[in-house]
């Protein structure tokens, strides 16, 4: 195929040939803006991170975003920040003018925006308008760029700070316009900016609009309320508090609990010395951290925070910069995943879950009087039916139904139990024995009366175990008064998850010899890989050496797993190396993930069962020992463990609220 004969005459391959030697020439000013713009400005939501980056950068305290078809038709960016003369307004809408580098040093960059490129890339794609005024002027400037012919700057009427009109964008470009998605999703991508950046100033207010509809109108801020308000986790309890230092870097923010996850990572905020980015090494991080609390394939909800000397990040990566490039990224990973991880150990009852109830739409529901007006009710004579002296309500006179005569009841109510909580457990439990069991939680006994509610709430967040449902389910109260509904399966399989994982991994795995070692062919880099790992990976029970410059030869592999598919196993660990230098393979799912598996596994057979009945002793040590055991929020499959419903909730569910 490499024959020209097989080309037409018409083919732009052999143009220079036919045509002659090709000269180098300048390109027109319009066409290099209208290039650059391909890389600045891909889609509405790149030009409107652009505008609202320059806002912030303006030092405004309120941004008003509006959006028309998602940003195609129509952008409008007002803040109240500096302003711009006359002047700088022309040098504005020129190519690498701008006013937040003061020196040529790339490194100490405390702006959003510094390259230059944003607003004559837009100009030259788009039509735009800048309408700007400084404090203290008696009116404000306008300037048009469309399709990268610039007007004179022209006086006219305006507000102190600056609004920036984006239309018809990639009218200039139409072969950038065809290619843009529907005005939705263009919106959902605008949004989901606009969202990140709010995130990252919330002493800022922010208003976004789109189609005259508003999607939020954040006032000023801490940040605390403003992560609530973005990641809008409202199932759950609270968000955990992070914060962790490493090597002179600081993380801290907000995540939610491993019950709160979503489809995608669209609920993964993260900041690097205040800018938005979308890193694969903090993703990853945050990743690894939650694998093994959360159900597979979802994501977790997190709003994170780092500050890290400018000389250790290279921002100046791509002209969208949301990329980065760390100096040590292996420092930065350990330090999310070490203060994540830190952060999820905590026993059940920290974070709870809320099931999402729609409220009940009542017609007509009668409720008893608090303090009934009306006369007793006298008791029924003796053989006269109890139901004859209740009131009718409404449309009475319907059949209801009736609990027949030898029914009953699924929950079991557990008798009252002694002054004195008891100190252990019946010999008969079925609950790890390694664990010493705390004393029960009665809140109604002696011991704990006059204790300060929220004292015992800190110290017993799961309370007292109640009843038992459908054999299953132990429901308990806890010192608030909220309900807490508990699965003992699930719950009692992760306390058995974390007991089998500190046994394998106290020490060495123990690893199973094979008897023919395996020879994996894989590339050099991937050899040299694996070859450094060799002291790691011996303590997860893999025996491995270099063989030759392309292959690995497998000596043993962990016992546990008890499969010989050792050229699988190595393949894919040396493929997450590669794509992920900086980590361990204790990290990596091929392994990790394998044998975290198979102690999954294990811990669910190894479990109290759905149907067993326990007594009030082995259900209070059950909740106990959840409080006391990391990651006791979710089972090892990564669904819930223990609900919890507050008097709102149970108010909203009944149609109260």
């Amino acid at each position: 195929m490499s024959d020209p004969s097989f080309l037409p005459a018409h083919s732009p391959i052999l143009a220079p040939a036919v045509q002659g030697r090709p000269t180098l020439r300048r390109l027109p000013e319009v066409l290099v803006n209208r290039i650059a713009a391909g890389e600045v400005i891909e889609r509405p939501a790149a030009a409107l991170k652009e505008l609202v980056e320059n806002a912030i950068d303006s030092g405004a305290k309120r941004l008003d975003v509006s959006l028309g078809r998602g940003g195609i038709d129509r952008i409008i960016v007002t803040d109240d920040g500096c302003g711009m003369t006359p002047d700088e307004l022309v040098l504005a809408v020129e190519r690498h003018c701008t006013s937040k580098l003061q020196d040529e040093s790339l490194v100490h960059i405390r702006t959003l925006g510094f390259r230059g490129e944003a607003l004559p890339s837009i100009g030259a794609a788009a039509r735009l308008t800048i309408t700007s005024r400084v404090a203290g002027e008696a009116g404000a400037w306008r300037i048009h760029v469309a399709g990268g012919k610039v007007s004179a700057p022209e006086p006219c009427a305006g507000a102190v700070g600056t609004s920036v009109v984006v239309e018809d964008l990639f009218f200039a470009t139409p072969a950038r316009r065809k290619f843009l998605k529907s005005p939705r999703v263009e919106g959902n991508h605008a949004e989901s900016v606009v969202r990140r950046l709010a995130l990252a100033v919330p002493e800022t207010a922010f208003r976004f609009t789109m189609d005259d509809r508003v999607l939020f109108d954040l006032p000023a801020q801490d940040m605390a309320a403003r992560s609530a308000a973005l990641l809008g986790a409202n199932e759950a309890d609270g968000f955990l508090t992070i914060h962790g230092e490493r090597d002179g870097m600081v993380l801290s923010g907000f995540a939610c609990g491993p019950s709160v996850h979503r489809a995608t990572a669209t609920g993964q905020f993260m900041l690097v010395n205040g800018r938005p980015v979308v890193d694969p090494v903090l993703k990853t991080a945050v990743r690894v951290a939650y694998r093994r609390v959360i159900e597979h394939g979802r994501h977790p909800v997190v709003a994170l925070m780092l500050t890290i000397p400018p000389d250790r990040v290279d921002v100046n990566v791509h002209p969208a910069k949301t990329e980065l490039r760390f100096a040590d990224e292996a420092s930065v990973r350990a330090l999310v995943i070490g203060t994540l991880g830190r952060a999820l150990e905590g026993g059940a009852g920290g974070v709870g879950v809320r099931p999402s109830f729609s409220a009940v739409k009542p017609g007509r529901i009668w409720y008893p009087p608090e303090k009934s007006a009306l006369p007793l009710v006298p008791a029924p004579p003796s053989g006269a039916s109890v139901m004859a002296s209740l009131p009718l309500r409404a449309g009475a006179g319907v059949a209801e139904p009736r609990l027949k005569l030898g029914d009953t009841p699924t929950a079991r109510m557990l008798p009252q139990v002694n002054t004195a909580p008891q100190s252990s457990m019946p010999q008969a439990t079925a609950l790890p024995p390694h664990v010493t069991t705390p004393e029960p939680f009665y809140p109604d006994t002696s011991p704990y009366a006059g204790q300060d509610a929220a004292q015992l709430a800190a110290e017993h967040p799961l309370g007292a175990a109640v009843a038992q449902v459908l054999d299953t389910y132990v429901i308990a109260v806890a010192a608030d008064g909220s309900l807490v509904l508990v699965d003992q399966h699930a719950a009692h399989e992760r306390l058995t998850h974390e007991r089998l994982r500190e046994q394998f991994l106290s020490g060495t795995v123990q690893s199973q010899r094979l008897l023919v070692p395996d020879v994996v062919d894989l590339p050099p880099l991937q050899v040299e890989l694996l070859a450094a790992r060799q002291t790691m990976l011996s303590k997860l029970g893999i025996e491995l050496e270099a063989f030759g410059t392309d292959a690995i030869l497998v000596r043993a592999l962990p016992a546990m797993l008890n499969t010989s598919d050792s050229v699988g196993l190595l393949r894919d660990l040396a493929d997450e190396l590669e794509a992920d230098d900086a980590g361990a393979p204790d990290e990596m799912p091929s392994l990790d993930g394998r044998l975290d598996d198979v102690i999954a596994r294990m811990a669910c057979h190894g479990s109290i069962r759905a149907g067993r009945r326990l007594t009030r002793e082995e259900m209070d040590a059950l909740l106990r020992q959840m409080e006391a055991t990391p990651h006791a929020g979710t089972c090892s499959h990564g669904r819930p463990t223990w609900l919890k419903l507050s008097k709102k909730d149970l108010e909203k569910l009944f149609g109260r609220r």
